[in-house]
């Protein structure tokens, strides 16, 4: 028997900074606009994590400064079980996407950078802050920020053709 998908993962390296910004953004605006998207789970993980840690400092600071609270975020590594559950995977990086491909033997038919779905000519990736300073968070949380309207609408033309 298949699994439901009925997931949107965000997947970064350790699941500390740019994944666990990225999970709160679409979280909140999701339940914000509604229009069956609440429906789906939001979830980050890492492709190097270590189970159980906090988020960083400065993408919690970062998140509250937009008022959104990270603080109860712990770190995952991302497994099979999670990524047969997903809907789509969005990555933050190429290397991301490439470690995907040759982690898993199943993704589902949509697994692409966080900013691929924008429409503009935009750079696609989304820095990595780790060992920036705060700053860097803020430019980070930002790009993923600029993306949110752009996610809202892909995602509503994958569960409603």
């Amino acid at each position: 028997m298949a699994v439901e998908r009925d997931t949107v993962t965000f997947v970064c390296t350790g699941n500390t900074c740019r994944s666990p910004m990225a999970e709160g953004l679409l979280r909140a605006a999701m339940t914000k606009r509604g229009g069956g998207l609440e429906k789906l789970k939001v979830v980050s993980g890492g492709l190097a994590a270590y189970a159980g840690d906090s988020a960083s400092a400065n993408s919690v600071k970062a998140m509250a400064r937009i008022g959104l609270d990270i603080s109860d975020h712990r770190s995952q590594l991302l497994t099979q079980a999670e990524v047969d559950r997903s809907l789509v995977i969005f990555g933050m990086t190429e290397s991301h996407l490439a470690a995907l491909h040759a982690r898993f033997d199943r993704l589902p038919e949509h697994v692409m950078l966080l900013r691929d779905v924008m429409k503009t000519e935009v750079p696609r990736g989304v820095a990595d802050p780790f060992g920036g300073g705060y700053r860097d968070y803020e430019e980070c949380r930002d790009s993923m920020v600029e993306a949110v309207p752009s996610l809202l609408e892909f995602l509503h033309q994958i569960i409603s053709p």
